[in-house]
Parts: structure tokens; C-alpha cells; sequence
């Protein structure tokens, strides 16, 4: 089986690439069709981890449950970490392949276009189409050199684009407009039709200006797509997903207070406790306090553990965490969150960047030491009250101290993770996904009396995925699509 490919390009990032994709992928299984997404490249600090024993981008994993398939590595062969301003990690093929500045990364690019081709290859082998998303703007002309994201790739593999553009952001005439004037003509070529994502309104208002974007650009207007607003209940990857205003519950029973650092990591850990009618999620960025009558404040994970350690102390979050603690609340570090919490984390070999140590907020009996071996794996057992959880580890350093002999969890394979401190108030934990499993949200509303848990999470995104399928076959020429593909 050799699958035809389809790329779908952004006019920025956030323009909805990842979400289109997850939606034509469940639209043409329901069509009967074997689809496989792909993501050349990304960057994100929102991850997950394969059952091939790597990890990919948090999208790429929402696209293949879209398409009914298996995440894998393949999917999505380079992913790029954020670890400072300047700086990522670089994951190929799932695994730890090193670290770079910006600057030097593009130096690496044509290193790893064959690990992007060869799993191209793969996936043209055991699909019907390809779905495969590009990075960022097409129109980032000045990281065109060596491209392995965009229109360097799409002109590598001979794969016809799709350009998408955001009108909720105001400026997409211009925008698409735009690429093709700054595009070589060569790579405007690729581009065969475009999409307006995120419209609000009287779609007739807008039938001009899809005329006049498709006269000045020469390409095919393929659908104008009204705003979805069940986006917000599917995992998030882009941390800008987090500048979304937060709307206030009301009627919440359990407010979780949770500290926003820099290089926040896997966030969407939170999604399924915020999906509870009964919880209200606060995220708090530096400059801001911690509310009083948050109930629980959760520390995530996060890329760059130091220096977010930093970021929390110089914030005076430490202040507001201890205050939270005397007034009777609970506090779970999931991962970096988890390493925050100990006496001490060293970094003696520079895995986050500069070699050095820190002093924990002292919260648990522990300390963590960072190394350069990644545990990535599938994790299920049952947390210290007996209830039964499946998630995942995702994580580099050991971590060691007497409330290690109060695990947070118990897990499958005999191992234990986790702390718990002697006075029951604080907890932490590697495992991530937590909260997705039913039996954990509820037992963790229970523990706060927020009453029963009223989601069915899996379900939920599942259903979310049919009606975003349905709205993009509404909206989109999709036969026209299958066409263009090749």
C-alpha cells in the first residue's frame, strides 16, 4: 500500500492545524479510509509517550486517536523541547538525540531530514493518506534554508499543501495574501488551495474576501470554517493555549490553584480536572497571587526544573505554597513539580543546561538528582488509597528520601513511585495522565467533597472528535481534498 499525502500548512502558529487534521483524520475513517498523521517537526513541551517506547508531540497522539491508529514514533520523527529562550532538546524518533540553541539547530536540519523521509516512507506504506502537518508559518522565509518543517519538506516528499489561515486574529486576506507574495515561486507552487479557520458571523459577509484571496493568490478556496467551540474540551499542545481568558465557575465546589512557570510542561495533565463541572482550575502566572481558598495547588511538570525553581521562588510562590499548607490545603507536584518539592535537585551533568544545584522547597523528605537516562513508559498500579490509575512516565533524574517509604503510588511492575509527606498534605508523583483516568479524578473529588465526578473523559473527547469530524464535513470541501492529494 503505497498512501496518497496531503500537508496542511499554517499562515502563523494557533491557526488550527493540529485541530483540522485531528478532524479530517476522524472524518475519513468514518469514511472507511486507513489514515496516518505525520508532523515532520515540532515544538512543544506537551508530549507523549508510545507504546514503541518513544515520545511525540501531545498533537500528533490526539490525531492518531482521531484516526482510530496507534501513536508512534514515526509519527511524528522530530521533536524539539523548549529548555530556555534559545534553547531545546532535541527528540528523534522518540529518543534523546541532544541539545541546541536555535542557531545551531538549523545546522542540524539536513542531518535530519532522512529520519523525517524514512518515517514519511513508513507511513506511505500502511495507510490510504497521509495527513501531514506543518510547523509554524509557511511565510518564515528566513528558516527556509534547510526546512524540514514546511515547504522544504513538502518539496522533498512532492506533497501538494494546503494553507490555512486564522480570520479570528484579524488580517487574513493579508495573510494568506501575504505568503504567497514573500514565498519563492516554487514553493508558492505547492501550496494548491487554502482554508479560513475560526469564523465568526454571517458566513456571507465573508464570500468577497474568500473571491478575493483565491484571485490574488491563484489558489483554490477550499472551505470557511465557523469557529468550533468544543476545541477547548480536546488536549491543547501550544502553550499559547494557556493565554486563553480563564472564564470563572461559579458553581465549582474545588478550586485548584496551579502556578504558571516558563517551561511548563505536559499542562494538558490538568484538561480532565478542569473538565469537571465541579472544579475550577485557576492557572496563576508570576506577578499574581496564589488564591486563599484554592483547596489544592498542583506544581506541573516542567522542561527546565531549575530554572522554573527560580521563576516560582522569585514569584514569592514558595511564600503563598507554605501559606496555603498552614491554612490546611494540599499540594501534588506531578514530575518537576514533584522534583520542586525536596530538599535539594542537582543537575551535576548540565541535562537542563548549566551544571549546578538548588535548594527544593522542602516540602517532602527527598532529593532528586537529574541524569541523562529518560524513562519513558506506559505506568498503571494504584495510588496510596487503594485506587487503581493508568498514565505514563516521562522523565530524566532519581529521586531518593525517607518520604520515598510513603509512596505516592504502587505500580504494576513492583516498583514504587512517588512521596508523600508524614503530615499528608503534600504529594508527589512521576506519573502523568493522572487525572484522565476516571477512577483517580473521582477519588480526588472525593477527597475534597466536590461530590461525584461527572465526566467520562475518554468519552468526551471521543465525542468531541465525531462532532469536530462532522463540522469539517460541513464546512470543507473534503472530496475536493482526496483530490488534490497525491
Amino acid at each position: 500500500m503505497t498512501a496518497r499525502a496531503l500537508m496542511f500548512q499554517g499562515t502563523g502558529s494557533d491557526v488550527g492545524k493540529s485541530l483540522i487534521v485531528a478532524g479530517l483524520a476522524r472524518a475519513l475513517v468514518s469514511r472507511g479510509l486507513k489514515v496516518l498523521p505525520f508532523k515532520p517537526q515540532n515544538m512543544s513541551n506537551n508530549a507523549a509517550v508510545t507504546l514503541d517506547g518513544g515520545e511525540i508531540g501531545r498533537a500528533q497522539a490526539l490525531q492518531a486517536r482521531a484516526a482510530r491508529e496507534t501513536p508512534s514514533v514515526t509519527m511524528n520523527p522530530v521533536l524539539l523541547k523548549p529548555q530556555s529562550e534559545v534553547g531545546a532538546q532535541i527528540i528523534v524518533r522518540g529518543q534523546v538525540y541532544g541539545k541546541a540553541k536555535a542557531a545551531d539547530y538549523q545546522a542540524l536540519k539536513p542531518e535530519l531530514m532522512d529520519a523525517v523521509q524514512d518515517s514519511f516512507a513508513l507511513l506511505k506504506d500502511e495507510a490510504d493518506i497521509v495527513l501531514v502537518e506543518g510547523a509554524g508559518s509557511a511565510s518564515e522565509v528566513n528558516l527556509r534554508a534547510n526546512d524540514i518543517a514546511n515547504m522544504g519538506f513538502a518539496r522533498e516528499a512532492d506533497v501538494p499543501v494546503v494553507l490555512i489561515g486564522d480570520i479570528d486574529r484579524g488580517g487574513v486576506i493579508a495573510s494568506l495574501v501575504g505568503t504567497k507574495a514573500v514565498l519563492a515561486p516554487d514553493d508558492a507552487a505547492m501550496i494548491r488551495g487554502f482554508l479560513v479557520n475560526k469564523f465568526r458571523g454571517d458566513p456571507s459577509l465573508f464570500a468577497d474576501g474568500m473571491v478575493r484571496i483565491a484571485r490574488e493568490t491563484g489558489w483554490e478556496p477550499l472551505g470557511l470554517i465557523p469557529f468550533f467551540a468544543g476545541a477547548r474540551a480536546l488536549p491543547a499542545e501550544d502553550a499559547l493555549a494557556l493565554e486563553q481568558q480563564q472564564a470563572a465557575k461559579t458553581d465549582a465546589t474545588l478550586k485548584v490553584a496551579v502556578p504558571v512557570l516558563p517551561h511548563i510542561a505536559n499542562f494538558d495533565d490538568l484538561d480532565p480536572l478542569a473538565a469537571e463541572p465541579a472544579v475550577e482550575v485557576v492557572r496563576i502566572r508570576p506577578g499574581e497571587a496564589l488564591p486563599g481558598d484554592a483547596q489544592l495547588v498542583i506544581l506541573p511538570g516542567s522542561k527546565a526544573t531549575l530554572s522554573d525553581l527560580r521563576v516560582l521562588r522569585d514569584a514569592g510562590f514558595d511564600i503563598d505554597i507554605e501559606a496555603h499548607l498552614r491554612r490546611g490545603g494540599s499540594v501534588l507536584g506531578l514530575c518537576g513539580g514533584y522534583q520542586m518539592l525536596g530538599r535539594v535537585l542537582r543537575d551535576p551533568e548540565g541535562i537542563e543546561g548549566a551544571p549546578g544545584e538548588a535548594e527544593g522547597l522542602g516540602l517532602l523528605d527527598i532529593e532528586t538528582t537529574l541524569s541523562g537516562d529518560k524513562r519513558l513508559e506506559p505506568a498503571s498500579g494504584h495510588t496510596f488509597d487503594g485506587v487503581p490509575f493508568e498514565g505514563y512516565e516521562m522523565h530524566m533524574g532519581r529521586t531518593k528520601g525517607p518520604d520515598c517509604g510513603r509512596p505516592f503510588a504502587r505500580l504494576d511492575t513492583g516498583f514504587q513511585d512517588g512521596a508523600i509527606s508524614a503530615d499528608r498534605q503534600v504529594y508527589g508523583t512521576y506519573v502523568h495522565g493522572l487525572f484522565a483516568d476516571d477512577r483517580q479524578r473521582a477519588a480526588w473529588l472525593a477527597r475534597f467533597a466536590a461530590g461525584p465526578s461527572q465526566v467520562h473523559y475518554d468519552e468526551q473527547v471521543d465525542a468531541v472528535l465525531d462532532d469536530l469530524a462532522a463540522h469539517l464535513e460541513d464546512h470543507v470541501d473534503i472530496d475536493r481534498l482526496l483530490t488534490l492529494s497525491r
